[in-house]
């Protein structure tokens, strides 16, 4: 109820609600004051199927103690709990906060295992069975809905499987990049190259620098408007990690294969966002996730 900018929908529901409690409480002082007009057999006169006959006994007793703790239990929960809405309950209690319990048992709980792994350097977890293990559980369960579950990614999400890193491979960038996330941006360069033949020029000389089929003619044309881009990419393509522009001579392409596929991305720029996990694993579970990460494309060092 906190998302609304007035009281309206909030009294609204407590009013909503403790009405409706009210109104079951009178429907049962009505129905247990009240009684049909019956006959000398205590039936009310209303026959089915010729010989069914409807006969005029109170409620049980029992049934209308039922009713009554109900009632009586629905009121003491909306003291004590959050019912009414925006009012927090005498408790004070909320999801948020069991939640948040709930995972700082989870933590202190796993420590211990953690704690194993934690001064080890990260070439030599990556040789841990019992470390690669958990990595993998922690891969599977943060990173795979982008990276894929064999982490070779996908258009628009980096492979880590192989040698082709935006901001580096070392186990420290690895951790970086969990740790605090990532937004790559390239920005619209079509007004900087110049004209749309020079945009199809520019993305022939991309094309070339990879040995990835062009045309010859326009990537001789294209090279000196390169200019624009080697700012981020670097002369020749070869990328800036310091930056997270991706290298363009190698053949690993993330947006996109093609002559048209860079035009776009010349035209509209691109922007990629990796979540920050700093907050939801803690520093020792992103010290065996990078490990994990850092083995798919390094060789472990096993210990002896």
């Amino acid at each position: 109820m906190s998302d609304f900018f007035s009281d309206f929908w909030s009294n609204y529901v407590a009013l909503a609600t403790l009405g409706s409690i009210l109104l079951c409480a009178l429907l049962l002082w009505v129905v247990a004051r009240s009684s049909a007009p019956s006959g000398a057999d205590n039936t009310t006169g209303h026959v089915w199927d010729e010989d069914l006959r409807e006969a005029n006994n109170p409620m049980p007793r029992w049934w209308i103690g039922l009713f009554v703790i109900t009632i009586v239990f629905g009121l003491a929960y909306l003291v004590a709990y959050p019912g009414l809405g925006s009012y927090k309950g005498e408790l004070a209690w909320s999801t948020a906060d069991e939640y948040g319990k709930d995972q700082a048992r989870a933590k202190r709980e796993l420590e211990p295992v953690y704690a194993a792994f934690a001064a080890m350097p990260a070439e030599r977890v990556a040789g841990e069975p019992a470390a690669m293990a958990i990595g993998e559980r922690l891969f599977l369960n943060n990173c795979a809905q982008c990276h894929g579950s064999d982490a070779r990614g996908s258009k628009g999400f980096p492979n880590l499987a192989d040698s082709d890193w935006l901001h580096g491979s070392t186990p420290d960038k690895i951790k970086e990049s969990i740790t605090g996330g990532r937004t790559g941006v390239m920005p619209p360069m079509a007004a900087a190259v110049g004209t749309p033949e020079d945009v199809k020029n520019v993305a022939n000389y991309v094309l070339s620098l990879s040995g990835s089929p062009h045309d010859s003619v326009r990537a001789g044309l294209g090279k000196s408007k390169f200019s624009a881009c080697a700012a981020c990419h670097g002369i020749g393509g070869v990328g800036n990690p310091a930056m997270g522009a991706p290298n363009l001579a190698d053949k690993v392409w993330l947006h996109g294969y093609g002559q048209e596929a860079i035009i776009s991305i010349i035209n509209t720029g691109k922007t990629n966002q990796m979540p920050a996990q700093q907050g939801r694993l803690t520093e020792a579970q992103i010290h065996v996730l990078a490990s994990y990460v850092w083995g798919f494309s390094n060789k472990a060092v096993v210990s002896p």
